[in-house]
């Protein structure tokens, strides 16, 4: 059984790099330049959400992560959030996510934390 990955990016290169990668690594991946999957996420059923800090829409990634995480239903899926932001492990702690990934980032330090937290 392949563990599902939820990928949201703002950068659709980015997006498809990380999903090849996942892919191959064997992971299940709904990948998306917006947050539409989330309103999905008991539906998808993920066992990990990789979200950025800076997606299209209304609400940044740790925004969405401190939602998942408030909600009893969705508590329990690993989160990840992603930028380049310097202060991103002070934003990934505020909300909860179980790890963040810094960007521009190497592939092989992508794929143990996503192997880690899924």
């Amino acid at each position: 059984m392949k563990k599902k990955i939820v990928l949201i990016q703002d950068n659709e290169d980015i997006l498809n790099i990380m999903d090849e990668v996942l892919e191959d690594e064997g992971f299940d991946v709904t990948a998306s330049l917006t947050t539409e999957p989330i309103e999905k996420i008991e539906e998808i059923d993920p066992n990990l959400v990789i979200v950025d800090e800076h997606i299209q829409g209304t609400k940044k990634g740790s925004e969405v992560i401190e939602e998942l995480k408030s909600d009893p239903e969705t508590e329990d899926i690993s989160a990840v959030l992603t930028s380049t932001s310097i202060d991103l492990p002070e934003k990934a702690g505020r909300c909860k996510a179980d790890d963040f990934i810094e960007k521009p980032f190497d592939l092989d330090h992508m794929i143990d934390v996503v192997k880690k937290n899924s």
